[in-house]
């Protein structure tokens, strides 16, 4: 049996109005380019065509990367504005200029037009995107299509998944109810706001029988295997739609995802967050800023080398080991800041007032000076401008038997910058609960990585003060 309430588009789940979304975010991209120009009397020729079928395509992976048009997004519409704006100004605009740029082509194109073009479309995007979230939040409240979902397992992830319903109306789902076989006190508690328990797994089966509930999730441990196997074969019975949520509660994931090995469900417990469309736009933003800075600072990096050399004995440069991707060795270059380049078995951190470090090496490390030469690290490959901070090949090898997770941050290229730096965890590690401070910051950035992430650490790394906390 099916639900008697109205069908339509209105009622219709996230992953069938993705193709929607994108269609509508690729026409108002092209509009908001055909509108100045019109309107100003311009011709809309091959370079206009040329101009907007790029910005869509940018914006299309910028939209996949941020979860714009993610089946289930589950994501609020202020939020979705946010990264929808986010995503064109700090995505799609700068690598247009840098194209217009390297192409010498910039002068071929009306200056007013392109601004009123860069400004219009996320307003355009905004409007269409609040009037459809308000149209299916209006239609949904009155019963068009929307769907029953029943929690089997009254735990952690059952409650969990409850909230996160009733947090987003937009998807559509309305809690029926928790079922679960067991007695109240091996429960876990069930707040009332939240929902309340209507029965026994066997009770689940009759009310999707009767058509009260569209959706069925199985929060249940793990170990209930035989439960759910049971559960399954009655509920084929049924119309009903089942969804396993398996409980990874205690598990401690990375960047967990579903995926298939020869036709096989699997899911990835520890992995990178830099795969498919990611792992393309992260290396954008590494060559684009990157080459950017390397542009404005070249005269300054020429005048630091110059006083290294000259206001101590020794290279301007020198390269370090580090563990870089997958923990494979790399040489990362730096400006010398102290009277020795230590590069062995045994390396000793700098410390306040650390006599090694030379009068200028102090400047330099006070405000992150002597990272400079890293961007070329970034441009080669082996870094990114955001990630955690490669150590010294000795600190690894200390703090991988002490710290669980440790070798963890070597999942994702190490960086110039990074999260743990810019809230201050970064110098000297004179306790373990300060390079343990670190590696958490660190395994945060790759478990929640975004584009507009590396750019907030970006600004941070420059004008936050803790940044430049226990730089010495």
């Amino acid at each position: 049996m099916t639900s008697n309430k109205p069908t339509g588009w209105g009622g219709a789940p996230e992953s069938q109005l993705a193709p929607l979304m994108r269609l509508v975010d690729f026409v108002l991209i092209y509009a908001a380019l055909w509108l100045p120009t019109y309107a100003r009397g311009e011709t809309w020729d091959q370079r206009a065509w040329t101009a907007a079928t790029i910005a869509g395509v940018l914006f299309m992976l910028m939209g996949q990367s941020l979860q714009l048009y993610g089946s289930d997004r589950g994501m609020r519409l202020k939020r979705e504005l946010v990264r929808a704006w986010g995503g064109w100004f700090a995505g799609v605009v700068p690598m247009l200029l840098f194209l217009l740029f390297i192409s010498k082509s910039s002068e071929d194109y009306s200056r007013v037009v392109v601004t009123i073009w860069f400004v219009l479309t996320p307003i355009l995007i905004s409007f269409w995107r609040t009037a459809m979230t308000l149209t299916l939040r209006e239609l949904r409240a009155r019963g068009y299509n929307t769907r029953a979902a029943a929690i089997v397992g009254m735990t952690e992830l059952g409650e969990e998944l409850a909230r996160r319903m009733q947090a987003v109306p937009s998807l559509g789902l309305r809690v029926h109810g928790f079922y679960d076989d067991r007695s109240d006190d091996r429960c876990h508690p069930i707040p009332e706001s939240v929902g309340t328990r209507k029965g026994f797994l066997r009770d689940v089966v009759d009310a999707a029988r009767r058509g009260e509930v569209n959706l069925i999730y199985i929060a249940l441990p793990l170990r209930a295997e035989p439960r759910i196997n049971q559960l399954l074969r009655e509920l084929s019975d049924t119309t009903a739609s089942v969804y396993l949520a398996a409980d990874f509660f205690a598990f401690d994931l990375l960047h967990a995802r579903w995926g298939t090995l020869g036709g096989l469900p699997t899911i990835s417990l520890h992995e990178t967050p830099f795969y498919g469309v990611d792992g393309w736009l992260k290396r954008m933003e590494d060559i684009f800023l990157g080459s950017l800075i390397l542009l404005i600072i070249a005269v300054p990096m020429l005048v630091i080398g110059i006083c290294v050399k000259v206001t101590s004995p020794g290279p301007a440069l020198f390269r370090q080991r580090r563990y870089g991707l997958n923990g494979e060795v790399i040489d990362v270059l730096k400006f010398r800041s102290m009277t020795v380049t230590e590069d062995g078995a045994e390396i000793k951190q700098a410390t306040k007032n650390d006599t090694r470090v030379t009068k200028i090496g102090a400047v330099l490390r006070r405000w992150n000076l002597d990272e400079l030469p890293q961007f070329f690290n970034v441009l080669e490959g082996s870094m990114s401008i955001v990630g955690p901070r490669p150590h010294a090949v000795a600190h690894n090898e200390l703090y991988r038997k002490k710290i669980q997770g440790y070798m963890l941050r070597h999942k994702v290229k190490p960086g110039i910058t990074g999260w743990a730096q810019v809230n201050g965890w970064r110098g000297e590690t004179d306790t373990l609960e300060k390079m343990e401070k670190r590696i958490e910051h660190d395994l945060d950035y790759i478990r929640n990585w975004s584009l507009l992430w590396d750019l907030q650490i970006v600004v941070m790394t420059v004008v936050g003060s803790r940044a430049r906390r226990n730089a010495y």
